[in-house]
């Protein structure tokens, strides 16, 4: 159902996105650095879950309006491409984060990590921005595509995410060092998916 070169295009970009540090990652790295790394794995599940959940809603959602005003695509594209435009300046200008929270038991780590993620808002917004540009109406079900390439982000941010919290004093403490250099990559990287989305057809 996937054409083989959007997935191509798609998966570089998302790891790049994933490995941008916020506050879901600043969490994991929380926990790895006092808590151990099972509490950091917990922690990055309880995440991926929740952007599972924020896809299936905004999924479910895109679907519907779709399915129901076809010309409704047209007016979330251009949503999207200024909400990638306003990232991109964000990233730009993004000085970094410190790691924040708490020790924690695995199993409240993941509970953190899921409520960590529900309660921003902003996931939903960035899912119906990023996501869409992938999709090929033509190709199936919109929900189905949403579901799969929502899986992968949330498959990469658990194995990114976790990998940070595991290995807090090295490669995730450089991580963080590297977020203004992170910034600038991840600015282009927006800046260059608004493009895209604003000549795609």
């Amino acid at each position: 159902m996937i054409d083989l070169v959007v997935l191509v295009a798609f998966v570089p970009a998302a790891l790049a996105l994933n490995a941008t540090p916020g506050p879901d990652m600043m969490l994991c790295l929380a926990q790895g650095m006092r808590s151990g790394r099972a509490s950091a794995w917990a922690a990055s599940a309880g995440v991926s879950l929740g952007s599972l959940i924020h896809v299936t809603i905004a999924g479910l959602g895109l679907g519907a309006v779709i399915a129901a005003f076809p010309w409704a695509f047209e007016v979330i594209r251009w949503i999207g491409v200024a909400y990638l435009l306003l990232l991109a300046v964000q990233a730009f200008r993004s000085t970094g984060a410190r790691a924040t929270g708490t020790g924690m038991r695995p199993r409240r780590a993941f509970v953190a990590g899921l409520l960590t993620n529900l309660s921003n808002f902003k996931v939903i917004w960035f899912v119906l921005a990023f996501i869409p540009q992938f999709v090929v109406p033509e190709a199936g079900p919109v929900f189905a595509q949403f579901l799969a390439f929502g899986g992968m982000i949330a498959l990469g941010g658990f194995i990114i995410n976790g990998l940070v919290g595991s290995f807090a004093g090295t490669l995730g403490a450089k991580l963080v060092k590297s977020s203004k250099v992170l910034g600038y990559v991840t600015g282009s990287i927006y800046g260059a998916l608004a493009a895209r989305l604003a000549v795609m057809e």
